[in-house]
């Protein structure tokens, strides 16, 4: 086995390796940096020439260097000299000089203010939830949309909502529209100068009796019951009256509160806590009841430790476990800021984690593995690389005691490899968070460029693919699904054919993972946040520590949750579910076998029952199984949690930590709760 170096990690934005000579000669002559404009207006989806120069103590330009620069609201292209508006609102640029490991004090560094404008509202849409038939007596909750003339939407718009014969219908500030009264009435919404509207006929109140059907008189916290409210009147059944739906609850314990602990959604309930629940649904002066009874789900199993391969001198970052070509099991981590490290362990027995070998690379960051399914090669990604051509580096994996690299590949990858996805003959590898590349890999020793995919206006976090589509997780813009082979939308390898954007600006889409659901039929999407601060919570914390730490210095704070989202129709995905843990920010997930499990940064990694179908917040539905945090007085961090990346292997789970290495641990099985 090769010797573990001692090593200590550079600050956040310096540079790793050494930079070539003249670079060095240039760096020394840099007294600051310059904007060309200084200040930046600019229409959000529109582009102007910008560019940042290093200029010395007289204000001339200083050629031959080299700069770090990013932006908060636009997207900066500096071989072009372009900056592209993204989100709306003021940003900043922020640029610094790669600097030589011997500088003398802080690198210049420079913010530029943006201010980016939206471009103006074109037109208005409006629609309802469900159905879009209007009795009097009734009420339907209306939604509207603000879109630019290139059909994107203007987020955070307030509308005026108005009726044009408030005796027949009126509306609210929220959209909610109340019939009062048979006749024609056009319902408006208008902001900046634009219109949207939709017109009714309403007639009388048509129905004389209402009833709840279905559902089941007992369930478990978590479980999903559908009722149906059936409207009648003596010639039949009314098929499109608008339903209000309502809960109330008495809890099991008198010391609890009766509070929200459950919700219902056109007839979906779920509860949260176990007591007795009364469905409640209205149409005019109709009014039908249920009373459903919530049992315990009892979901939580015992945590076993099983064994730990500690890393104590630098952090790490994904795992990847794996069954070698010769039998046994693998493990290959990654290093962040750890000058290139990468290590493989042998996890056969997941209660003795035995170092067998690691593998240097010429970079700061190693941020993420990958192995093929076959175990025939694994992927290390780069992120900067002393030459600033980052690229992947493939492994070969034919011993797995002894990995060799065959090849390294950068060739459009030259910005730095932040995620892959390893197939047996393909790899997706990510371009400077811009877009992936596809790479065929079937020679290791000579892989070759195949194609690429980058969605317009987006920045991209990770790929993940799944029955030959992509899904990849770009921030704001939520994920972009892409036909890569499926053939259902066309899409080839060779040729990645767009499917849909499911949007999610309220998050920071950092991971997403499909999952389908044998017991339902569904798919599911899991996307998961990444928020390195708390600002605005009541517990802010310090938000991203300097790096190396110093005595007394608080670790990292994190927040965002894991949304889910229901895709089984990819023209129509629905945000119907979420797990949501306070104080914590997840990072890393996997799913498996109806568990989700979600590496929640300091808050550990955990496991949920995602058995059935999903609605509400998981975390307050008993659905939570075992929460284990990773403490480790000789960690990097001494006793400071953070978990990095699960992985489910042979009926045990392996997990990374940021602040202590790879650990193996071991949740109890048990018999899954039926209703």
């Amino acid at each position: 086995m090769k010797s573990l170096r001692i090593l200590a990690l550079a600050g956040l934005f310096s540079a790793a390796g050494a930079l070539p000579v003249q670079a060095q000669d240039a760096a020394d002559r840099v007294a600051s940096l310059r904007a060309e404009p200084a200040e930046v207006s600019v229409e959000r989806g529109s582009s102007i020439d910008f560019r940042v120069v290093a200029v010395d103590a007289q204000g001339n330009v200083v050629e031959g260097v080299a700069l770090r620069v990013f932006g908060r609201g636009v997207t900066v292209d500096a071989d072009a000299g372009t900056l592209t508006g993204t989100v709306g609102g003021e940003g900043t640029v922020i640029a610094s000089l790669v600097v030589p490991e011997d500088f003398e004090g802080a690198p210049p560094q420079l913010r530029v203010p943006v201010t980016v404008t939206w471009p103006a509202v074109a037109r208005i849409d409006l629609y309802t939830e469900s159905t879009d038939r209007l009795y009097a007596g009734t009420s339907i909750r209306h939604r509207a949309t603000a879109l630019h003339a290139d059909g994107t939407e203007r987020p955070e718009v307030a509308f005026s909502w108005s009726s044009s014969d408030p005796a027949i219908a009126t509306i609210d500030a929220f959209g909610n529209v109340h019939a009062h009264a048979p006749g024609s009435v056009t319902i408006r919404a208008d902001a900046e100068g634009a219109r949207g509207t939709v017109t009714y006929t309403v007639p009388a109140f048509p129905a004389e009796s209402l009833a709840i059907e279905g559902g089941a008189e007992q369930a478990l916290q978590g479980d999903v019951v559908a009722f149906e409210a059936v409207a009648a009147r003596e010639s039949g059944a009314v098929e499109d009256l608008p339903i209000t739906w309502a809960t109330y609850y008495v809890p099991d314990d008198t010391i609890n509160a009766p509070g929200a602990a459950g919700m219902v959604e056109d007839g979906r309930f779920v509860g949260e806590a176990p007591g007795q629940y009364t469905i409640v649904a209205t149409a005019g002066d109709l009014v039908a009841r249920r009373t459903i009874d919530i049992r315990p789900r009892n979901a939580v199993r015992e945590v076993e430790v099983m064994g730990q391969g500690s890393v104590s001198h630098v952090h790490t970052s994904d795992l990847w476990v794996f069954e070698g070509m010769n039998g046994r099991d693998y493990a290959v981590t990654g290093t962040w800021g750890g000058d290139g490290w990468a290590y493989f362990w042998d996890v056969t027995d997941p209660g003795s984690i035995v170092p067998v070998d690691s593998v240097q690379v010429d970079a700061r960051t190693v941020n993420d593995v990958k192995v093929s399914p076959d175990g025939r090669y694994a992927a290390l990604s780069r992120e900067g690389a002393s030459n600033r051509r980052n690229g992947v580096v493939l492994i070969d994996l034919t011993d797995p005691t002894a990995p060799r690299i065959a090849s390294t590949f950068d060739e459009g990858l030259t910005g730095g490899v932040h995620n892959m996805f390893a197939t047996d003959t393909h790899l997706f590898a990510l371009s400077g968070g811009d877009k992936y590349v596809i790479l065929d890999v079937t020679d290791l020793e000579n892989p070759t460029f195949v194609s690429e995919y980058n969605h317009p206006d987006s920045r991209i976090h990770d790929v993940w693919v799944y029955d030959g589509i992509a899904y990849s997780s770009e921030w704001g813009n939520g994920v972009v699904v892409v036909d890569v082979g499926n053939g259902r939308w066309g899409g080839t390898i060779e040729n990645p054919v767009f499917v849909t954007n499911v949007p999610y600006p309220v998050g920071r889409t950092h991971a997403a993972f499909p999952y389908y659901q044998e017991s339902t039929g569904k798919v599911y999407l899991f996307l998961g946040d990444e928020i390195l601060n708390r600002g605005g919570a009541a517990w802010a914390g310090a938000g991203l520590s300097g790096i190396p730490r110093e005595p007394g210095q608080q670790p990292t704070v994190t927040s965002g949750y894991i949304h889910i989202i229901d895709f089984t129709d990819p023209e129509n995905p629905q945000d119907v579910a979420r797990y949501e843990v306070p104080e914590y920010g997840t990072h890393n997930l996997w799913v498996d076998d109806d568990v989700l499990y979600v590496a929640y940064y300091e808050g550990g990694v955990r496991a949920v029952d995602v058995g059935g179908e999903l609605m509400g917040n998981l975390a307050t539905q008993g659905r939570e199984m075992a929460v284990f945090k990773a403490y480790d007085p000789n960690g990097f961090v001494s006793n400071g949690p953070m978990a990095w990346g699960p992985q489910p292997f042979k009926g045990h789970l392996f997990f990374s930590d940021f602040n202590s290495g790879l650990w193996s641990i071991r949740i109890t099985p048990r018999t899954r709760p039926t209703t």
